[in-house]
């Protein structure tokens, strides 16, 4: 009954504007109309029409070379505007500076939206070839090990919400496809508080991931340090799994976090 009385309040247009902006994404970049047309669900005439209107306002840039369609200025506008919002972030940019520094490896900084991760803080340490993300990437939560520690604060519930169905979506080699083995990896690093991701999304390159908690001590974002190697070295392990634990107890902090310890 709730859901009817609020659908009765949706205005039509902002909706199937909404629409069209959501078919663009990573498979999807630029489009013609025709194309655009056949992936929402409107008529062929009111498709026109929104386009135009969101091409008018900026959120839609027509190439007039190709005749094709993509995301607007407007659009990425918002995405930073809202990244820069975030609290965590700010509290966190300055943090994963001091971080890299110390550990003289690259430092991110993430949080989950759905299914995905959003890195939105990054710093890379000096002299590295690692192929680096940008502020705004989106990877699969279930494909790396920011996703997995982020992932330690859902119910079993929440979890088979997000994963209806016990192989888990994508078609990377290497990757892990058994829901069930994700979740048992997922509650083991919940049980460690912390994980360290060897070759875990990428042969080569490690990474040691710590939990950011806000002020009602659920999980806010992910801290992140990627060493290039197969393995970290023992002699080095303690040290740096320190500098990121203790950066993001620096952060947690900041968003108002009192741990057992305080």
């Amino acid at each position: 009954m709730a859901d009817e009385q609020a659908c009765k309040y949706l205005i039509p247009g902002l909706d199937r504007g909404l629409q069209l902006l959501l078919a663009f994404g990573e498979q999807h970049k630029e489009m013609t109309f025709a194309e655009l047309h056949r992936l929402v669900d409107m008529p062929k005439a009111t498709a026109y029409r929104v386009v135009q209107t969101l091409e008018h306002l900026g959120f839609l840039e027509r190439n007039p070379r190709t005749n094709t369609f993509a995301l607007g200025i407007k659009v990425l506008r918002l995405g930073f505007e809202y990244i820069a919002s975030l609290d965590v972030a700010q509290a966190g940019q300055p943090v994963i500076e001091q971080l890299r520094d110390r550990s003289q490896c690259s430092s991110h900084l993430a949080i989950r939206d759905g299914r995905d991760i959003i890195y939105i803080a990054r710093v890379s340490a000096a002299g590295s070839r690692i192929n680096q993300v940008s502020v705004g990437t989106r990877l699969p939560v279930h494909c790396t090990s920011l996703g997995r520690m982020l992932l330690t604060d859902v119910s079993r519930s929440e979890f088979e919400q997000l994963f209806p169905d016990e192989r888990l979506p994508g078609n990377t080699p290497g990757q892990l496809y058994d829901r069930e083995a994700l979740w048992q990896m997922v509650q083991q690093d919940k049980a460690r508080g912390y994980v360290i991701g060897e070759s875990f999304y990428r042969h080569g390159i490690s990474s040691i991931v710590y939990p950011v908690f806000n002020r009602s001590g659920r999980v806010a974002a992910v801290v992140s340090i990627l060493v290039p190697s197969d393995e970290i070295p023992q002699s080095d392990r303690e040290r740096l799994q320190n500098e990121v634990s203790m950066a993001a107890d620096k952060i947690s902090g900041f968003l108002g976090y009192l741990s057992q310890a305080s």
